[in-house]
């Protein structure tokens, strides 16, 4: 417990030097009580070097073979073993252990760290956990011992102390009651780093409200902020009985604090606490801590899994993006498009990301919420600024990738000479934007994942260097089910209505298709991308409401069928185009340009307006998320796209938008509606799910004949 003691005594002191305001004999009198104080709690406690690792039971008592080792509790059925040695020599070899006075024949062999019951092989100063077998508990075995079989011979062991408590989850009380309907169940820690609030509420309402943690006797403003269970450092948003995790960030854990509060920062009010005990008896965190060092000297920590860096020098600014990323992400960073708060309209930021070898910082220019798009000529959405008459300002200067972490430094000037390029200003904080998400197959961001909530304040000119930046942390992440994968198969469904509606995080489009998403879906018959399966022969009828206004770069949407899974068909270049085959929606002008056929009014379903499109993947059905949307749709009679699949179709093909990518999913072309004609496919369509879909389209065309009535 050394390195925790030593660290909330050295936070304690420094609390209370800057606050004893008195004579310096006085003052080296107090640190020198004050030091003893600490020195002597640490001395009582177990000396460890490093992080915690649990519970420790002893070192391995060694008799043979060099087998030597640490120890550790890890839970009630685990072992950590640190810096074990054995030379492998034994015959018969095993992990043992048992209930009797001292090992022996009688007893259990322990799996290996794989998981296996091999004979055991060399060992050189290695770390890892072994599981007792068939939910055995540590409490129920006297020692742990490497044994061998053939001879009956203990090369070492350990003994598990009497009255041993291994570590387990602890209960902290429940959150004081003070103010803003902030409450919760008995909090539990759960590890060293984490901490799970049950039936947590908070009415959203305080000013700068954060989870807030520190050292000392009550929460105060001496403190620091920790992420919110989505990672975020922004102020908290409000729940309602919502069960959350939260995880300590960088290397502090559980040991190296006094308090958890939500705290509002701004009045300095505790609207609930608890205090944490010193002797937590809690298992050690399994999140692997990834250190990382900025070589720029300010650094702001935008998430947990994202910060940015920066240098002023002379006229330009060195910039530094740092972040836990997949290898097919990106970071953006950049400046807002308005100078009162972070907005996306109208920003310059710059896209970064590593492809095998090479590094990019390519700056974009940001005119609509929509991929990059060509209206009337023009191209409009996040489009690269050398698609819209600019040039790329920023000057890739290093890139790295290690561990998980992508590290991309480059520079630009203050004052761009690109007329399109916003400057940055050294006189007062700049309203700022960043994000994160999945680049498509050609390297362009796409809907973003992780995006602030809350405008984002920098000052690039500081007197001082700030930082506030902490290590980055990793764990396994536990995928949630994607949503149900709908199909429509049914001979008697002729008519389709498509309509527009979000995509619905990685449960929804992500999830269901496996492709990237721009935030948008097609919504057949009230179902997100269902897979369709049609009859040749038969004619069909799609009914499209997906946008007829070619001005509108988010919001026009013809939609067209091709044998190509992506769509977008107006976004690629000629020789792309000229690989797909068009089945319908798009006829050719003389000049051999395409056209869509299948442009209706708009018929889309929002969120309300105090929905976090970031909590989609909370909804644990697609009908759960449907029920919270709100239609809106313009007057006017939809476009109808009549087809009638012939022998010539291929099997599967593919309704899209004509504008935009990554927006539909697969209709299945079949020669019968047997049971056979879609084996090897899910059959989760049911006729419930079928009502269901009927039932949002009645719902969605009534609303539709009292828009078009007003």
């Amino acid at each position: 417990m050394t390195t925790f003691m030593s660290r909330k005594c050295n936070l304690f002191f420094s609390t209370v030097a800057v606050r004893w305001k008195i004579s310096s004999t006085m003052f080296l009198i107090q640190f020198a009580l004050v030091y003893a104080i600490c020195v002597i709690g640490v001395d009582s406690q177990k000396p460890e070097d490093g992080p915690y690792r649990g519970k420790y039971i002893g070192k391995f008592n060694s008799y043979h073979h060099q087998a030597s080792g640490d120890v550790y509790a890890v839970d009630e059925y685990t072992f950590l073993i640190t810096g074990f040695n054995y030379d492998g020599n034994g015959v018969d070899t095993f992990f043992w252990s048992g209930a009797s006075n001292r090992p022996g024949p009688q007893g259990f062999i322990v799996p290996d760290e794989y998981g296996k019951t091999n004979i055991l092989e060399r060992y050189f100063n290695k770390d890892f956990t072994l599981r007792l077998p068939d939910n055995k508990r540590i409490t129920e075995v006297k020692w742990l011992a490497i044994y061998d079989l053939n001879s009956q011979n203990n090369f070492a062991d350990v003994y598990i102390p009497e009255d041993f408590e291994p570590p387990v989850p602890q209960n902290a009380g429940s959150l004081s009651r003070n103010s803003h309907g902030v409450s919760s169940e008995t909090i539990d820690i759960l590890d060293s780093k984490t901490i799970r609030l049950p039936e947590f509420s908070y009415d959203g309402k305080g000013k700068e409200v954060h989870f807030w943690v520190g050292v000392g006797p009550s929460p105060s403003s001496k403190g620091m902020k920790i992420p919110d269970d989505m990672g975020y450092l922004d102020p908290i948003r409000a729940y309602d009985r919502e069960t959350i995790t939260l995880e300590l960030p960088g290397d502090m854990t559980i040991f190296d604090i006094d308090w958890f509060s939500v705290y509002d920062v701004q009045t300095k009010e505790d609207f609930g606490s608890i205090l944490i005990s010193d002797d937590l008896n809690v298992p050690p965190s399994l999140v692997k801590i990834t250190p990382h060092i900025q070589s720029l000297p300010n650094c702001r920590q935008l998430h947990k899994d994202f910060r940015v860096s920066w240098e002023v020098f002379g006229p330009q600014i060195t910039l530094q993006l740092a972040g836990n990323v997949k290898e097919d992400e990106y970071m953006a960073f950049g400046i807002s498009g308005s100078d009162s708060q972070s907005q996306m309209q109208g920003a310059d930021v710059v896209v970064s990301y590593i492809e095998g070898h090479q590094g990019y910082a390519v700056d974009y220019n940001i005119t609509s919420l929509a991929p990059c798009v060509q209206v009337l000529g023009q191209n409009k959405g996040v489009c690269r600024d050398d698609l819209v008459g600019g040039q790329d300002s920023f000057q890739l200067h290093t890139f790295n990738r290690e561990d998980g972490i992508n590290t991309i430094t480059f520079r630009r000037m203050l004052i761009s000479p690109d007329n399109g390029d916003k400057p940055f200003l050294l006189d007062r904080p700049m309203y700022m934007i960043w994000a994160m998400g999945r680049l498509d197959s050609n390297n362009e961001p796409t809907y973003h994942d992780i995006y602030p909530k809350r405008d984002v304040a920098m000052s690039f000119n500081t007197s001082e260097p700030v930082n506030d930046c902490f290590s980055f942390t990793r764990s396994e992440v536990n995928l949630k089910d994607v949503w149900e994968k709908a199909q429509i198969f049914d001979r008697t469904v002729r008519s389709f209505s498509a309509t527009l509606g979000p995509a619905g995080g990685k449960r929804g489009y992500q999830g269901i298709t496996g492709h990237v998403s721009n935030g948008l879906a097609w919504y057949i018959n009230g179902l997100l991308v269902p897979e369709l399966w049609l009859r040749r022969g038969l004619t069909y009828s799609f009914k499209v409401r997906g946008g007829n206004n070619p001005h509108s770069p988010e919001f026009y949407h013809p939609l067209v069928i091709t044998d190509e899974p992506r769509g977008g068909f107006d976004r690629l270049s000629d020789a792309k185009q000229s690989e797909i085959r068009v089945l319908a929606g798009v006829e050719f002008t003389r000049r051999g340009r395409p056209k869509p056929t299948a442009a209706g009014p708009r018929c889309l379903a929002e969120y309300p307006p105090n929905q976090d499109r970031r909590l989609d993947d909370n909804f644990a059905t697609f009908k759960k998320f449907n029920r919270t949307l709100r239609w809106s749709c313009e007057k006017g009679d939809p476009a109808i796209l009549e087809i009638t699949p012939n022998s010539s179709w291929p099997d599967v093909v593919y309704y899209n938008s004509f504008t935009h990518a990554n927006m539909g999913w697969k209709i299945h072309i079949v020669d019968s509606y047997s049971s056979s004609a879609r084996s090897g496919t899910s059959a989760a369509f049911a006729d419930v799910r079928l009502i269901t879909g009927i039932a949002a389209v009645v719902v969605v065309l009534l609303r539709y004949g009292l828009a078009a009535g007003r």
